[in-house]
């Protein structure tokens, strides 16, 4: 039970760790830039002027998509990659 203990509290500051983390995804060369936590959240989104253009609003949406879903997809793997540290590759419901 102890053991248990201690791991849920790994876990839990594992987590906190996680809230902090940020992994950075690209797309377009480096028109559109996501930075995202890896508790899942997404930290920031920066767009270069230069891919603005008004004709064109669906290939930048594309592109903010993309860039967005990669960063989170990064975010997701590496938490559940520090989670499998702690619990050596068991699957406990609710987390990662």
């Amino acid at each position: 039970m102890k053991q248990a203990s201690r791991i849920q509290r790994q876990m839990e500051e594992t987590q906190q760790q996680l809230a902090l983390r940020t992994v950075e995804a690209s797309s377009g060369g480096g028109a559109v830039k996501v930075v995202a936590r890896c508790d899942g959240s997404v930290a920031s989104l920066r767009i270069d002027p230069q891919a603005v253009n008004p004709a064109e609003t669906a290939l930048l949406e594309d592109l903010v998509l993309s860039a967005v879903n990669t960063a989170l997809t990064q975010a997701r793997e590496t938490a559940s990659a520090e989670m499998a540290k702690l619990t050596g590759g068991m699957n406990f419901p609710g987390l990662g």
